[in-house]
């Protein structure tokens, strides 16, 4: 396929520029330029070319569409607020109704996995927003170990296990020291059986965040909850993402000396509880102004997912840079959840995941009109 003629924003260079877009066995050959007449031309005169918009933290195929009653709820575990051993991938129903109105929005790929009732709640999965089956749309089965802070699981235990923001942590430090304790018994005893420790499903689980493999995906909203998953990383030397990050306006010092990605949002909601009450669409630019890599995040459903670009839009109304909100749902939620070598860009030997719209997709009146998912025209609004 050769799309022509084609105003490109490529979501690395901040200026767009006319030319061709040659994809091939699903991926992109090459953009820019002048391609010739010789392929399945898709004339795109007067159309914007973007990268496939990307959400790095969402629940879409989770908390499925209709709700506990209409579809399933299979976003939380509410009987263990320790579960670091479950997978977002086997929740994830690639049938939710919700995925192809996110797919006609642009949206292509998001970070899909278990909600915030848990300390600890498991791992996020990266997918394409199409096919029958988690198994044809996976990128990534895990990408992030969940975990949780704040009101969450305080509300979700609170007749339990956990009734204060002290408690969280200290649960959340126990966890760690047991899974580093098993991690480095496993690691002594080598090939010798008879010196294993007993396998522990939850320590299991937790051993590739011990590693840096993966980052904890740390569900904050308050500036105090933001520094006490920050201070616990570093304790254990660990990789971690900062989600929701609602007061991180008010930590920007802090934030930009731990050098942490930060995942903003969901902004276009009510301040539902009191960890939200700081809750501003100038948050994402602030952040971004001083050089934190920021994404811009709907927490689908909690913002239906093909709302994403109407959220970057807002963002650019309270004065965020407009090539710094589109990165926010392109390059840096792709770098955030670890899968920006295939998409978030429009460069040559990445998925074809290319979005053609009428204008500014920031801008609500901008029509979708076609989506391309890994060279295929999944959407297409003439």
């Amino acid at each position: 396929m050769i799309i022509k003629n084609a105003l490109i924003h490529d979501a690395i260079h901040e200026e767009p520029y006319y030319g061709d877009i040659v994809i091939e066995n699903g991926k992109l050959v090459s953009v820019g330029g002048s391609a010739g007449e010789d392929g399945d031309i898709l004339d795109a005169e007067g159309l914007h070319a973007y990268p496939g918009f990307v959400d790095a933290h969402s629940h879409i195929g989770l908390d499925a569409y209709g709700g506990p009653t209409g579809g399933t709820f299979d976003i939380n575990e509410m009987n263990d607020i320790v579960s670091p051993h479950l997978r977002g991938i086997d929740s994830y129903n690639a049938q939710d109704t919700a995925i192809p109105m996110a797919l006609a929005g642009g949206v292509t790929t998001v970070a899909a996995g278990p909600g915030s009732a848990n300390v600890f709640g498991g791992t996020f999965l990266a997918v394409k927003l199409y096919g029958n089956t988690v198994d044809e749309a996976v990128i990534d089965p895990s990408v992030a170990m969940k975990c949780a802070f704040g009101e969450n699981p305080k509300r979700c235990y609170k007749d339990k296990c956990d009734s204060a923001r002290m408690t969280t942590a200290a649960i959340f430090r126990q966890t760690l020291f047991e899974a580093r304790d098993y991690m480095l018994r496993k690691e002594a005893a080598g090939d010798d059986i008879t010196k294993m420790p007993k396998f522990d499903m939850k320590s299991e689980a937790l051993i590739p965040v011990l590693k840096r493999e993966i980052p904890l995906k740390a569900h904050a909203h308050r500036a105090d909850d933001i520094m006490t998953a920050l201070r616990i990383a570093k304790e254990f030397d660990l990789k971690i993402t900062i989600e929701h990050c609602t007061e991180g306006h008010l930590i920007v010092d802090e934030l930009k000396k731990a050098d942490v990605p930060v995942a903003v949002g969901p902004t276009l909601t009510n301040a539902s509880k009191v960890e939200l009450l700081n809750k501003s669409w100038t948050t994402p630019g602030i952040l971004a102004d001083v050089g934190i890599q920021v994404s811009i995040i709907t927490d689908a459903p909690v913002i239906p997912q093909q709302y994403l670009t109407l959220c970057a839009g807002l963002a650019v109304k309270a004065g965020m840079d407009p090539f710094k909100a589109l990165q926010a749902i392109t390059i840096n939620p792709a770098r955030h959840i670890g899968v920006d070598s295939r998409v978030g860009s429009l460069e040559a030997g990445k998925d074809a995941d290319v979005v053609l719209t009428s204008g500014d997709p920031m801008v609500s009146d901008t029509v979708v009109r076609y989506v391309i998912a890994d060279g295929r025209i999944l959407v297409r609004h003439e």
